[in-house]
């Protein structure tokens, strides 16, 4: 017995799995990434939300703006991969 290599030659892109992450709705993931660190826009006590200080409710909008962001892309992205 000896040990050779399958004598069928493949192809380097037959052997690689797709890239899944070239879907350009992708690039609206930026959004909760970046809109937390823009802190001097958003570091101010006025206006208040039921006595919360706007730096405070503006994070947990971000936490809101990124779980929103994030479901849109991935309905899109199954939307893509179906069609």
């Amino acid at each position: 017995m000896t040990d050779q290599p399958p004598t069928t030659s493949r192809r380097a892109a037959d052997l690689a799995p797709r890239r899944s992450d070239k879907n350009p709705w992708n690039w609206l993931l930026l959004l909760p990434i970046v809109l937390p660190l823009l802190v001097p826009v958003f570091n101010r006590a006025e206006p208040e939300l039921f006595g919360w200080p706007f730096f405070y409710w503006v994070q947990l909008a971000f936490v809101v703006v990124g779980v929103v962001t994030t479901s849109l892309v991935h309905r899109a992205h199954q939307r893509g991969k179906r069609g």
